[in-house]
């Protein structure tokens, strides 16, 4: 039953950077630009979609839609694997549909962000997928 907790884990990872990264996003500078006047330019240009929101108010939506997408994913698996492992286990599609997402967060940590979120993102990815092949080397 190590599988059940390894799964665990890997979500509470997730819960944790998008709990973090939705905090960042509403409070503090940690998600700002270093450079003051890109936020003027960021606040005051709008996006050719549309010129009723500015790149600062996509910036801000942006990142709080990703956090709370972050959040839906790691909940939902934990939420899954605590009670029900069972079923969890049973469904090569659930674990499969986790694994791709937690790869391609991956591929976006490694390829577009910072040490922090790749790092957590490859141990969740790690996790995931050993909890995945463990029931089938049992076998």
């Amino acid at each position: 039953m190590i599988e059940k907790y390894l799964w665990i884990a890997a979500s509470a990872i997730y819960l944790i950077l998008g709990c973090l990264h939705l905090l960042y996003t509403f409070s503090g500078k940690k998600l700002f630009p270093r450079d003051d006047k890109l936020i003027k330019d960021m606040q005051n240009v709008s996006p050719v979609i549309s010129k009723k929101t500015t790149i600062w108010k996509t910036w801000i939506g942006f990142n709080a839609s990703h956090s709370l997408g972050v959040i839906f994913f790691a909940l939902v698996n934990i939420i899954l694997a605590a009670p029900y492992f069972g079923v969890l286990k049973d469904s090569y599609l659930l674990q499969l549909f986790t694994i791709s997402t937690s790869l391609f967060y991956f591929f976006l940590g490694i390829k577009y962000w910072f040490r922090v979120p790749a790092t957590g993102i490859t141990i969740a990815s790690l996790l995931y997928i050993l909890a995945f092949i463990m029931p089938l080397i049992k076998r």
